[in-house]
Parts: structure tokens; C-alpha cells; sequence
């Protein structure tokens, strides 16, 4: 459904690229994640997606036809979520809503169910400007879905918000899924990353180092392991063996076969260990 081919952005015109040779393609229903630090280049490559910065070397497509021919019904059929709202703050959280739904095409949501769907109902009528951060996260949320979006961009949907609420806004994006929503998720969280995401792709200094599964890249490039408790000289004791290590499968061979086992459980890498793993940096 989305194809990005070679995509480069320079700020400076000497070509130092936010963005250098990036490609993928997301699929038509995907939760594509793109994943990486600040300043890694994902906003960058989301703006150009979405039209808000000029396409300067590559290309990007929608259904075959470039980013470059659009005209405006194209964002009759986009969401955006940005980290930064820009919201109208002398107005009320429905009145917000209300004034953004005027300004398509197509037939839009319902302001108050969106705002009952985030949480905000009992806040409808509250000015913006004395809404908290989370509460400001969660309106630009629900006015990413007032036009009813085939493609959402959502940039750090769950930033700022405690954790039942970015439960919450998790389980709206796994049903914007389910009813068809192709979505591009730009975050560094990547627990959120690992709980919505069917593809990610690892971003580093504008280049991709990494394009699958969150569950294949943990497998491909996570160390194997075990933690056992077992019955030592001197009690219970807790190990972790590495199942790559030859000398650690021989003790735990050795434990098994002496019966001394009390617990043991598989330890999977997390996708940040991953990425870590990968890039030699973290994800602040």
C-alpha cells in the first residue's frame, strides 16, 4: 500500500542526510513501526510521508501514485498524531474536535464519542489550555480519527500518559487495526512497539539497520537463555545459562540430569536489547 524508495532529507545542503537511503514498504492493514532515538530521523521521514516537508531525493507512493501528485483529498483519508499538539487552546476540548471535523471532505466521527473513547467526556467542554499533558496527548489522538482515516501516522501516541491510559490508547490502535488501519508508529518505546507492531524497522543516524518481526529480531539477534533455580550446597540457588555456551550447557545438563531443578524459565531478549545490540546506543 506504501512503498518509500531511497529517501534522503538534508537540512544543510551539505548533504549531512536526517534521512539517507531509506526504503520499505508497509502493507495495506500493518502496524508498521519505525523505531530509534531522538534525532534518528523519524520524524523527518513521517513529515515527508505525510506531505509536510518537501520530498527532495527519493520517492515515496501510495498505491503506486507518488507523494508528489497528491492533491487534497489525500488528507481526507490520513490521521495524524504528533508528540507536539497543536491544539487551539482558548477552545474546548469538543469545540477542537468540532472546528477540525469542518475541515474535510468526508463524513467524520462523532467529537463526543471520540472524546468518551479517550477518556475526555467529562472534560468536553473544559478549555484546552487547562487540560494536563496526558489530556493534551489523548485529544490529539482522538483528532487523528475524526475523519474516519484508512492511514494513521502516529508519533509517540503513549508519550507523556500513566500507564492505564496508555493501555487504553493501545487497545484503540489494535482496533483501528482490526477494522483495516494501515499505521505508521514513530516511537522509542519500544514495549509499545513490541505489544502493537506486526513489522518494525530499527532506525540509527537516518538509516535503517533493521527491517522485521519484533519477534524475529529478538530471536535472530537476542542471546538464548535460561534462568534456573536449583538446589545448591547451600540452598536454593538462581543462574542464568546461556543455551550458545557450551560450558553453560553442560552445567545445566549436568543439573537436569542430577535432579536438582526447581524452576526454570526461558528468558527472552527485549526489542530495546535488541536495538542496543545492534546500534551500540540506546534509545535516549
Amino acid at each position: 500500500m506504501i512503498s518509500v524508495e531511497n529517501l534522503y532529507h538534508d537540512y544543510t545542503g551539505k548533504e549531512q542526510y536526517a534521512v539517507n537511503d531509506v526504503s520499505f514498504n508497509i502493507k495495506k492493514g500493518e502496524v508498521f513501526g519505525f523505531l530509534g532515538p531522538s534525532g534518528a530521523g523519524k520524524s523527518t521521514t513521517q513529515n515527508i510521508m505525510t506531505g509536510l516537508l518537501k520530498l527532495q531525493k527519493g520517492e515515496v507512493l501510495y498505491e503506486s501514485n507518488s507523494i508528489t501528485k497528491m492533491k487534497s483529498e489525500f488528507y481526507n483519508n490520513i490521521g495524524v498524531s504528533f508528540e507536539f499538539h497543536n491544539l487551539y487552546t482558548k477552545l474546548t476540548g469538543y469545540e477542537n474536535l468540532k472546528y477540525f471535523a469542518g475541515l474535510f471532505d468526508v463524513p467524520t466521527a462523532d467529537p463526543m464519542e471520540l472524546l468518551d473513547m479517550v477518556g475526555l467526556r467529562a472534560d468536553a467542554n473544559k478549555r484546552v489550555a487547562n487540560y494536563s499533558k496526558g489530556m493534551m496527548q489523548r485529544i490529539v489522538f482522538a483528532r487523528s480519527l475524526i475523519n474516519n482515516p484508512k492511514i494513521l501516522y502516529l508519533d509517540e501516541p503513549t508519550s507523556g500518559l500513566d500507564p492505564t491510559t496508555a493501555s487504553q490508547i493501545r487497545q484503540l490502535i489494535k482496533r483501528k487495526k482490526e477494522e483495516g488501519c494501515t499505521i505508521f508508529l514513530t516511537t522509542h518505546n519500544m514495549f509499545a512497539a513490541d505489544d502493537l507492531c506486526d513489522r518494525v524497522a530499527f532506525l540509527n543516524e537516518g538509516k535503517i539497520v533493521a527491517m522485521d518481526t519484533p519477534r524475529n529480531l529478538k530471536m535472530k539477534h537476542g542471546e538464548k537463555s535460561v534462568v534456573v533455580e536449583f538446589a545448591g550446597e547451600k540452598g536454593i540457588k538462581k543462574s542464568v545459562f546461556f543455551l550458545d555456551n557450551e560450558e553453560d550447557k553442560k552445567q545445566l545438563n549436568k543439573i537436569i540430569l542430577n535432579k536438582e531443578v526447581q524452576t526454570i524459565h526461558s528468558q527472552e531478549a527485549t526489542l530495546e536489547q535488541t536495538f542496543i545490540k545492534l546500534t551500540g546506543r540506546g534509545l535516549i
